[in-house]
């Protein structure tokens, strides 16, 4: 799922060296959250407008993760 995230990250910003994804642990409900960091003048590009970017990346990477029979949750910081 990290890549899967970079990867489209990666295809929508304008400094695609500065996309960095970092896991949390997998908490007691059996949800991992993953946080996406892009550079602060991407951070438009990534969120869309009205977070609909943003919602369809989730939605993306949620379908991949059931898929592999596990929960996500991105957070983009």
């Amino acid at each position: 799922m990290k890549e899967l995230l970079e990867q489209i990250a990666k295809g929508l910003v304008d400094e695609p060296d500065s996309v960095s994804v970092t896991v949390d642990e997998t908490d007691d409900r059996g949800v991992t959250v993953y946080h996406l960091h892009v550079a602060e003048n991407d951070m438009g590009r990534v969120i869309g407008k009205h977070g609909r970017i943003a919602k369809a990346i989730r939605t993306v990477v949620k379908a991949g993760a059931t898929k592999d029979g596990t929960r996500v949750q991105v957070e983009i910081d």
